[in-house]
C-alpha cells in the first residue's frame, strides 16, 4: 500500500481558527486598443466595449478583423457567392443542422452546398460569410447593466421565427459577464435556479477581466481577455437564430481543450472532431454517444499559460451541443431563452468558482457519509440485511452505512416495507444506530396509483392537495415504473413540498433512516409519455429534436412533454425534475431529522450540489466503466457536486475478483464510496473473494479511513470557498501542457496524486508526476520535471503519492466507523519541501449538526512546519478563537516527517525531550534507480536494490533520494492546544 507511513521533519504547529477566506485577483492593467465607433451620445461604449460590423470567414484564437464602421451604417460589399463561400472545412458552420436538405433547399436557404464525399463529419451545407440575421440597434442604459434590441427584416427558414429580442449586458463580476437574449414581445420560460442563490454584485473599483466588441449586422459579439487580447467567444462566425423551438449561437473557441458539457461517458477532454452532445436526462446506463441522467450546459476551456475560461447556459431545455475542430461549438436549445455567462478565471481554479457563485456552493455533506457504504438489490429480507452488515464486521472492513433498495417496499411502493420481509424493518434500523451505524434506502418518485382508496395514504393526501402532474388535459399523468402504474410529484408547486416533508415526516416516524437515495428520478417511466400516450402536438414532435436523444423522441422513456407543472410545462422542466426532487427531500430531512442532510441523486442539474451528492448510475462491471468513472467523478467536480462516486465493483453483470479489488482500491478515493450490485449477478462484497484480495480491500478501506480527517476538511473548503475534492490535474497544474490531457490520475485536493490500475493483469503502472518533489511508494522522495514514472503496483497496492510542502491530518487505529475512528489519535503525515516546510490544515466539528461553518460552531486548526534557526519544527502558533469543543479529548499521537536529511539528535515535544522516534534512510534499500524504459524514452522505470554493492551503470540514470523519514509516535499532545513538535540536527 502505498501512501502515509513514515515521515521526516520539524514540525511547528499552528492551531488557530480563520473567519474569513479572501481569494483576491491579481487584474493586469493592460488594457487591449478598441476599435471605437461613431455613434451618437446615447450609443457611447464603456472603455472595455467596442461595436464593429465586419465578420472574418476564419478566425484566429487571437485575431479577430474588427476594422470598425458605424453600427447603423453597415456597408454591404458586393462579394460573389463562390467568394462568400470559400473557406477552410473545418470553419464550415452547419446549415442543415434542423434536417437533411437536398443542394436546391440548402440554397434556397441562401447557404453555401459544396460536398466533400470523403470528409466525415464536415457539414457540405454550411453559411457563407456575413450571412443575413438580426440588427443590433443602440445600447440604453438599464437598472442591471446596459439593453439593446435585435431586429430582422426578413424571417429566417425557421418555423415560427422570432423578429425582435432583447439583449441585456451584466456585469455581474469583474471576472463574471453575463448576457441574456428574449423575446422583446412575449414571455418565455426562463430558469430559476430553487431556494435562490446569493449574487455576488459588481465592485465598481475592481477592473474587469475582459471586453466586449459587437458586431451591428449580422449581429454578433466578441468577448475579449482584457489581459492579452486573447478572443474568449466570437459569436459572428455563424449567424444567431432564435425561433420560438429552436435557438441556435455558435462562437469560436480559443483553444481544443474543452471539458464539461456532461453527462456523458466521455475522457475528461471533449472530441471536437465534428462531433455533438445532447443534454437531456434519461434513465440510461452509461455508454458511448448517448444522453445520461444528467445536463450540465457548462464547459470549461484551458487556454494558454495556464489561463482558463468557462461558459455556461442557463437553459433547461434539450440541448444540442455540436463541437467541430475549427475549434468552434454550437449550442442548440428547443426553447426558453439565451442565458449566457462568461467566467474569465483566469485560471482554472477560479473559473469553477465563478461559476458556484452563480448556481450555489455545495453543501457540506455528514462525516459519516465519507465512511463506506454497501448495498444491492436483492437483499430480500431484514435477515439478509443483517447477515450482510454481520459478516462485514466480523470480517474486520470498515463500513458506515447499510443500504437497501427496493426490496424493502410493499409491492414495491414507497413509503411502505412490506409486513412479512421488511416487518422489523424499525428494529433493523435502531439495531444499526446502536452499533454506530447508518440506514440509507431507495425512494423513487413515482407514486403508486392503483391501490383502492384509503389504502396509500401518499396517493390519497397527495389527490386531495392536487400535488402530481397532469396531462394536456388536466387529468392526472400516469406513468408506469416498478409499482405498475404510477403518478409522479411535480416538485415545482410549494404544496407538492410540504406534501414530500409529510410522507418523509410519517415514515421517519416508524424508519428513522438516516438518508434518502432517489432513484428514477429523470423522471423514468416504461412507457413512453403515459399510459394513454401522449397528444400530437409541437412539444411532443419539436420541430427539431437534438440527434442524440435515445429513442428518437423527447418523451421516450420519461412523461409526455405536454404535462403541465405548476411553472411550465415538462418540456421546460424536464432536466430539472431531479434537481428540484433533492431540494425537496433534503429541505424535507433537514426539518425531520434536524441534522446535516444526506441525499443521493441519480437526475442532476446545475445547482444540485447544494442539496445532493450523485452517483454515476447503472455502470458494469469491466474494465472500460472502471476506466471512464474517474472522467465521470472529475466531471462532477467541475459541476460543483463534489460528493460523488460509482458503483464499486460494477452494477451491471458479473464482477472478477481482480476487477472487484482494483475498483475497490479507486473507489476508496472517489468522494462517495459506495459498493452496489444488480440482482442476478454473482455477489461482490469484500468478504466474498479470497484472503489475499480481502487483505488489499481491507487495507485500502483502513487507508481511507485514516484520511477522513484529511478528506472532511477538503469538502469543508468546497462548501466554504469552492474548491474541488477529487481535482483533475489540470485545475492544479495549469502551466503543465502534459497535465491537460490527463483523466487516468486525479488528485485530492493539492496534496494527494492518485495513480491507480485501470488494465486487467497489470502489475506495474505508468504514474505521470508533475512537476515538483513528489514522496513515491510512501517514501522516496522524487523530483519530477513533470515526467512518467513505471511503477510497481501488484494486486495489493494502489500508488499515491503525497505532494511536497504539504501535511496530511490522519487519525490512525482500529475503526469499523466513523463514530470509532473520529476517537481515534491524531497523526501528521507531513512532506517536506526543498527548503524544509509544508503547511496543512484540519476543520473540525460534530460531523453532523447544521451550519456548523455558518454559525461559528466548529474547530480550524493550520500546521506549519519550517526550520528556526538549526532547528527544524512544527508549530502551533495562534489560539483557537472557533473551539467549540468538538476536539476535546483528542491528542495528537504521532506523526512521520518525509525529506528530514540526517537523524536528528533529539526530538522535543512541548519543550520536552521525546524517546519514542526513529529515524530510517538506508534500511532495506540501497538505491532506488530511475531509467528509460526500452519501449518509451519518455518513461521512467523505478527499480528498487537491496543491498548487494551492485553497481547500475546505464545512460540516462537518474537516482532518487533514499528514504529520509523521522517517526515520532506515543505523543500525546492535546488538540485543543497549542504545541511545537521540533528536532536537531
Amino acid at each position: 500500500m502505498g501512501l502515509l507511513s513514515n515521515f521526516t521533519v520539524a514540525l511547528l504547529l499552528l492551531a488557530f481558527a480563520l473567519s474569513t477566506c479572501l481569494y483576491i485577483n491579481n487584474l493586469s492593467n493592460h488594457e487591449t486598443r478598441l476599435v471605437r465607433s461613431v455613434c451618437a451620445k446615447q450609443n457611447r461604449t464603456k472603455p472595455h466595449e467596442s461595436l464593429v460590423n465586419t465578420n472574418p470567414t476564419k478566425t484566429q484564437n487571437n485575431s479577430v478583423d474588427t476594422s470598425g464602421v458605424h453600427p447603423e451604417s453597415s456597408q454591404k460589399t458586393d462579394i460573389s457567392r463562390d467568394i462568400k463561400c470559400t473557406m477552410a472545412p473545418e470553419s464550415r458552420f452547419d446549415c442543415a443542422r434542423d434536417r437533411l436538405l437536398s443542394q436546391g433547399e440548402c440554397e434556397q436557404r441562401g447557404c453555401c452546398y459544396v460536398p466533400l464525399p470523403k470528409s466525415a463529419g464536415l457539414p457540405w451545407c454550411f453559411y457563407p460569410s456575413l450571412y443575413p440575421g438580426y440588427k443590433m440597434g443602440p445600447f440604453s442604459p438599464t437598472t442591471r447593466g446596459r439593453a439593446a434590441n435585435l431586429t430582422r427584416a426578413t424571417p429566417s427558414y425557421l418555423p415560427r421565427d422570432i423578429s425582435t429580442l432583447h439583449l441585456e449586458i451584466i456585469e455581474e463580476t469583474a471576472g463574471c459577464l453575463h448576457l441574456t437574449l428574449k423575446d422583446s414581445s412575449s414571455q418565455r420560460y426562463e430558469v430559476k435556479l430553487p431556494a435562490g442563490v446569493p449574487q455576488n454584485k459588481a465592485d465598481p473599483t475592481q477592473d474587469v477581466l475582459y471586453t466586449t466588441e459587437y458586431q451591428s449586422d449580422p449581429f454578433g459579439f466578441i468577448v475579449r481577455r482584457k489581459s492579452n487580447g486573447r478572443v474568449i467567444m466570437n459569436t459572428t462566425v455563424a449567424p444567431l437564430l432564435f425561433a420560438d423551438q429552436y435557438l441556435q449561437l455558435s462562437t469560436s473557441l480559443a483553444s481544443s481543450l474543452v471539458s464539461g458539457l456532461g453527462e456523458h461517458y466521455t475522457s475528461l477532454l471533449l472530441d471536437l472532431n465534428w462531433t455533438s452532445v445532447t443534454l437531456w436526462n434519461r434513465d440510461m446506463a452509461p455508454h458511448a454517444d448517448a444522453n445520461l441522467y444528467g445536463s450540465h450546459p457548462f464547459y470549461i476551456v484551458q487556454e494558454e499559460d495556464g489561463l482558463a475560461h468557462g461558459v455556461f447556459l442557463l437553459n433547461s431545455n434539450a440541448i444540442e451541443v455540436m463541437l467541430q475542430p475549427t475549434p468552434a461549438l454550437t449550442l442548440v436549445a428547443i426553447g426558453g431563452i439565451l442565458d449566457l455567462y462568461v467566467f474569465l478565471g483566469p485560471d482554472p481554479e477560479s473559473v469553477i468558482r465563478q461559476y458556484l457563485q452563480v448556481i450555489g456552493y455545495p453543501m457540506m455533506p455528514p462525516y459519516w457519509s465519507l465512511g463506506f457504504h454497501l448495498c444491492r438489490w436483492g437483499y430480500t429480507t431484514t435477515n439478509t440485511t443483517r447477515h450482510v452488515a454481520q459478516r462485514m464486521h466480523n470480517s474486520k472492513f470498515p463500513m458506515d452505512v447499510q443500504w437497501n433498495d427496493l426490496d424493502y417496499a410493499a409491492k414495491r411502493r414507497v413509503f411502505t416495507f412490506d409486513p412479512w420481509r421488511f416487518g422489523d424493518l424499525p428494529e433493523m434500523v435502531e439495531e444499526f444506530h446502536e452499533r454506530g451505524m447508518k440506514y440509507i434506502l431507495i425512494l423513487d418518485p413515482g407514486i403508486s396509483s392503483t391501490s383502492p382508496p384509503g389504502t396509500y395514504p401518499p396517493f390519497d393526501d397527495g389527490l386531495k392537495r392536487d400535488v402530481f402532474i397532469k396531462n394536456a388535459t388536466g387529468h392526472i399523468l400516469i406513468g408506469e415504473v416498478w409499482p405498475g402504474s404510477t403518478a409522479f410529484p411535480d416538485f415545482t408547486n410549494p404544496e407538492t413540498r410540504h406534501w414530500w416533508e409529510d410522507c418523509i415526516t410519517d415514515f421517519h416516524s416508524k424508519v428513522p433512516v438516516d438518508g434518502l437515495w432517489i432513484d428514477m428520478n429523470e423522471p423514468a417511466s416504461f412507457v413512453q409519455g403515459s399510459v394513454e400516450g401522449c397528444p400530437d402536438s409541437d412539444l411532443e414532435n419539436p420541430p427539431y429534436t437534438p440527434t442524440g436523444v435515445v429513442g428518437g423522441q423527447l418523451n421516450s422513456g420519461t412523461l409526455c412533454m405536454s404535462a403541465q407543472q405548476k411553472l411550465s410545462t415538462h418540456y421546460n422542466l424536464h432536466n430539472m425534475y431531479g434537481l428540484t426532487e433533492a431540494y425537496a427531500t433534503h429541505s424535507a430531512l433537514r426539518k425531520v431529522r434536524g441534522k446535516r442532510p444526506f441525499v443521493l441523486s441519480r437526475s442532476s442539474y446545475p445547482g444540485i450540489g447544494r442539496f445532493s451528492g450523485v452517483w454515476t448510475g447503472d455502470v458494469r462491471s469491466d474494465w472500460e466503466q472502471l476506466r471512464y468513472s474517474i472522467p465521470a467523478v472529475l466531471q462532477f467536480s467541475l459541476f460543483g457536486v463534489p460528493l460523488v462516486g460509482a458503483d464499486i465493483c460494477g452494477f451491471g453483470g458479473n464482477t472478477t475478483e481482480e476487477l472487484c479489488v482494483r475498483w475497490m482500491q479507486l473507489g476508496a478515493f472517489y468522494p462517495f464510496m459506495r459498493n452496489h450490485n444488480d440482482k442476478p449477478n454473482a455477489p461482490q462484497e469484500p468478504y466474498v473473494f479470497g484472503q489475499k484480495a480481502q487483505a488489499a480491500m481491507r487495507s485500502v478501506l483502513n487507508l481511507r479511513y485514516s484520511l477522513l480527517p484529511f478528506l472532511y476538511t477538503l469538502f469543508h473548503h468546497v462548501h466554504a470557498t469552492a474548491d474541488t475534492v477529487a481535482r483533475p490535474l489540470f485545475v492544479e497544474f495549469p502551466t503543465d501542457p502534459n497535465s491537460q490531457t490527463i483523466d487516468r490520475q486525479f488528485l485530492w485536493g493539492s496534496s494527494l496524486l492518485i495513480s491507480p490500475v485501470l488494465e486487467q493483469g497489470a502489475v506495474e503502472l505508468a504514474a505521470y508526476l508533475p512537476p515538483g518533489t513528489w514522496y513515491i511508494q510512501s517514501i522516496f522522495p522524487f523530483y519530477s520535471k513533470g515526467q512518467y514514472l513505471l511503477l510497481p503496483a501488484p494486486l495489493d497496492t494502489i500508488n499515491v503519492h503525497v505532494r511536497e510542502g504539504h501535511i496530511i491530518p490522519q487519525q490512525v487505529g482500529p475503526a469499523l466507523t466513523t463514530i470509532a475512528s473520529r476517537r481515534n489519535p491524531f497523526f501528521l503525515t507531513v512532506a517536506l519541501s526543498a527548503g524544509g516546510w509544508a503547511r496543512g490544515d484540519l476543520f473540525w466539528d460534530d460531523g453532523d449538526s447544521l451550519d456548523t461553518f455558518e454559525m461559528g460552531n466548529y474547530c480550524y486548526v493550520i500546521f506549519i512546519a519550517g526550520q528556526v534557526g538549526k532547528r527544524q519544527v512544527i508549530f502551533a502558533l495562534g489560539k483557537l478563537t472557533r473551539l467549540n469543543g468538538a476536539l476535546d479529548g483528542l491528542v495528537l499521537g504521532g506523526l512521520q516527517v518525509f525529506g528530514v536529511p540526517s537523524p536528528p539528535l533529539y526530538v522535543l515535544a512541548n519543550g520536552d525531550k521525546v524517546r519514542d522516534f526513529t529515524y530510517r534512510s538506508d534500511t532495506k534499500v540501497s538505491s532506488v534507480v530511475c531509467r528509460p524504459q526500452k519501449d518509451n524514452d519518455d518513461i521512467l522505470q523505478i527499480s528498487v536494490f537491496v543491498p548487494k554493492n551492485q553497481t547500475v551503470l546505464s545512460a540516462g540514470l537518474c537516482v532518487c533520494p533514499l528514504p529520509q523519514v523521522l517517526t515520532v509516535t506515543s505523543l500525546a499532545l492535546p488538540m485543543t492546544k497549542v504545541f511545537t513538535v521540533q528536532w536537531a540536527l
